[in-house]
């Protein structure tokens, strides 16, 4: 068991039914990214009991968002039973390549979403 963290894209029609997804980023142990996703969902004020297995649709205002997080070292510190440690260093050049992907994905007119499972 862990915290397991995915990106992913579909076409606008088809996001509410999970057809036509695919992967853009897989994380394994993560936590401040997640943590950093929690607060993005809080401030768009998603509802949910816990923040597993909640979809969060990212939007390009978002990614700016967590490119200066990344790049200026100010994911938040997030702990959990599942979580591990701090993996920003080791995550680092993907959580970027992450982000460029995802901007491609958002211009095509594709929905760019995150989603984890602990």
């Amino acid at each position: 068991m862990g915290l397991d963290m995915y990106a992913y894209t579909a076409a606008k029609a088809q996001a509410e039914y999970e057809t036509g997804q695919r992967e853009l980023a897989y994380w394994r142990k993560h936590p401040n990214l997640h943590g950093w996703m929690e607060r993005l969902a809080e401030s768009k004020n998603v509802k949910y009991t816990t923040f597993n297995c909640v979809e969060l649709e990212l939007t390009w205002e978002d990614l700016d968002h967590l490119e200066q997080a990344v790049t200026s070292g100010q994911l938040p510190a997030t702990s959990g039973f599942f979580f591990g440690n701090d993996a920003d260093e080791h995550y680092r050049d993907q959580d970027l390549e992450f982000i460029k992907a995802a901007r491609a994905e958002l211009f095509m007119g594709l929905k760019v979403f995150y989603n984890s499972s602990w």
